[in-house]
C-alpha cells in the first residue's frame, strides 16, 4: 500500500499576495503544506493531476473566475477538491460551482477555524481517493503476475467455492488447488481470503467462469 498521508498540499489561488500568504500561514499552522499562486494560469502550469490535496480559490479572480478554473481542472481530468470563497453577492455562482463538482464554498466573512475544518475534510477525502487509486494500480499489477490456472482458481475462490469444489470444477486434486491458492495469496500480498477478496474485487474484470473439464 502506498502511503499518501504526508504528500498532500493545499493550493491557494488569490491575486492579492497578502491574502494568499495569510491563508498559507493559517494552513501551515495545522501542519499542512501550502502553495500560493497569484493567478489560475500560474497554478495550472505547475499542478500535476497526481498530486493530492485541495484547492482554495476565490470565486472572483481577475481574468478568470474560480468557477472557470474548476471547469478547466475537470476538463483536464483532475479530481482535486476545490473550496471556493465567495462574497455575499456571489452565492448563486458558488452554488453553480457545487453543481459543477466543487467540494464546498465558504461565504465571507468566515472564521479561520471554519476554513481549516473544510480544508482538512477535503484533504482527507482526496488522500483516500488517491490511496484507493494507488491500491487498485498495485492490485492490477499483482493480478497480472498470476498464471492462467491461478486466475481460474482465483475466480472460483472469489465466487465462494471451497477447495474441494474448485478441485472438482477444474478437474484438479485438492492438494493442487491448495498449492495454487498459496501462490495466489503470496503474489497478491494477502494474508487471509477476506484480504484477497477485498484486494481483487475492485480490479477484477467481469468474472469469467473457467471452462468445464473435458470428459
Amino acid at each position: 500500500m502506498v502511503d499518501m498521508s504526508n504528500n498532500s498540499t493545499v493550493f491557494v489561488v488569490d491575486d492579492d499576495p497578502g491574502v494568499g500568504q495569510s491563508l498559507a500561514w493559517l494552513i501551515r499552522s495545522v501542519g499542512l503544506k501550502a502553495e500560493v499562486y497569484d493567478s489560475p494560469s500560474s497554478f495550472l502550469e505547475s499542478y500535476k493531476n497526481s498530486h493530492p490535496g485541495c484547492l482554495v480559490v476565490d470565486v472572483r479572480i481577475p481574468n478568470k473566475s474560480g468557477l472557470a478554473l474548476l471547469e478547466r481542472l475537470r476538463n483536464n481530468g483532475a479530481t482535486l477538491p476545490a473550496i471556493l470563497i465567495s462574497g455575499h453577492g456571489d452565492v448563486s455562482m458558488a452554488v453553480e460551482a457545487l453543481k459543477s463538482g466543487a467540494y464546498d464554498f465558504i461565504e465571507k466573512p468566515f472564521s479561520g477555524d471554519l476554513l481549516l475544518d473544510r480544508i482538512q475534510r477535503a484533504v482527507q477525502m482526496d488522500r483516500k481517493a488517491h490511496q484507493d487509486c494507488a491500491d487498485r494500480a498495485e492490485a492490477t499489477a499483482r493480478l497480472a503476475t498470476l498464471t492462467p490456472r491461478e486466475r481460474d482458481v482465483l475466480d472460483l475462490v472469489v465466487a465462494g467455492l471451497l477447495n474441494k469444489e474448485i478441485a472438482a470444477k477444474l478437474s484438479l486434486s485438492p492438494r493442487t488447488v491448495e498449492a495454487h491458492r498459496a501462490h495466489i495469496m503470496e503474489k497478491m500480498g494477502a494474508r487471509t481470503v477476506a484480504d484477497l477478496v477485498r484486494t481483487v474485487l475492485p480490479v477484477l474484470p467481469q468474472r469469467r467462469m473457467p471452462d468445464p473439464p473435458q470428459t
